[in-house]
């Protein structure tokens, strides 16, 4: 995955939403079939997913999203980014897109999002994909802190008030690299096309703003579970062997859940999409098929 691909439009068209709080949201329409909804982890965007949206849009017709504030969504800085306001903003979106009979899949952040959406919404969606699910946090950035140390130190750096909005100012590709690379197990690094993409949208105005303001509502994603009880569609729930979650925090989810399935793929760590793509398709390939036999 180290070359860009050459198409990141993906052989699809960009749709700019606007939402009715005034924002507006990217995102890449392509494909052809049901719908389905993707939605990418903290700090990265659509691109995150360029080795899956080709995967996904041979079955499906495929909306990529932009979350709020992110890749080339609009930020606010008037606007408080917890789980609350990203569930809002999905609903919100879905609702524009006039889309039924959905397919959630989300990465991390994205996939307590697809969780907490399904229960908000059950009537229209049909089953949900949750990867390396994110609603464990105990402290600021819990997660991200456990990929190892430089991540452990950055992050709690970027908690501190005043000297954190300082410090985070000073992020660059390489500082970025070293966090995002302890969410990677069977690749070892990110591609540097990717983390230079990613550095560059991070500096977008008012984007140092939107990372702190979404790790400071750390809470708000530990609350997330509280919703699932909700969802009523099929829920298959992928962690990577050397995701950030600990075993029993992976159970308490499935547990929480109902009509779950857990799946756990080898030597791959928390940013699935890009550290082990072929063996991700794989086990989603099994579990859409499946439900598509059963609905």
């Amino acid at each position: 995955m180290e070359n860009t691909p050459k198409d990141l439009r993906f052989n699809g068209e960009e749709l700019l939403i606007k939402l009715n709080d005034g924002e507006t949201v990217r995102v890449i329409k392509t494909g052809k079939g049901e719908p389905l909804v993707l939605i990418h982890t903290i700090r990265t965007q659509i691109e995150f997913f360029s080795e899956m949206i080709p995967f996904y849009a041979k079955n499906y017709t495929v909306y990529a999203v932009d979350l709020p504030g992110h890749g080339q969504s609009s930020i606010n800085k008037n606007i408080n980014y917890d789980e609350p306001y990203f569930r809002k903003s999905i609903i919100d979106l879905i609702a524009k897109l006039g889309l039924e009979n959905i397919t959630l899949v989300g990465e991390s952040i994205g996939a307590t999002l697809s969780l907490t959406v399904a229960a908000s919404i059950p009537e229209k969606i049909k089953q949900v994909i949750a990867v390396n699910t994110y609603d464990y946090e105990t402290r600021y950035a819990d997660g991200i802190r456990r990929g190892n140390f430089i991540a452990n130190i950055m992050l709690w750096n970027y908690s501190l008030p005043v000297h954190g909005a300082i410090f985070s100012a000073f992020e660059n590709s390489f500082f970025l690299g070293l966090v995002m690379n302890g969410g990677v197990t069977h690749i070892k690094k990110l591609p540097s096309w990717l983390v230079k993409l990613f550095n560059k949208t991070g500096h977008k105005p008012g984007y140092h703003y939107l990372g702190r303001n979404v790790l400071s509502n750390w809470r708000s994603w530990a609350k997330a579970p509280e919703h699932y009880s909700q969802i009523k569609s099929t829920v298959t729930l992928i962690y990577g062997e050397s995701d950030w979650s600990r075993s029993d925090e992976r159970i308490q989810t499935l547990n929480k859940v109902p009509n779950a399935k857990l799946e756990t793929i080898a030597k791959s760590g928390h940013f699935l999409s890009v550290d082990n793509p072929d063996a991700l398709k794989q086990v989603v390939s099994k579990h859409l098929v499946a439900t598509s036999l059963t609905s």
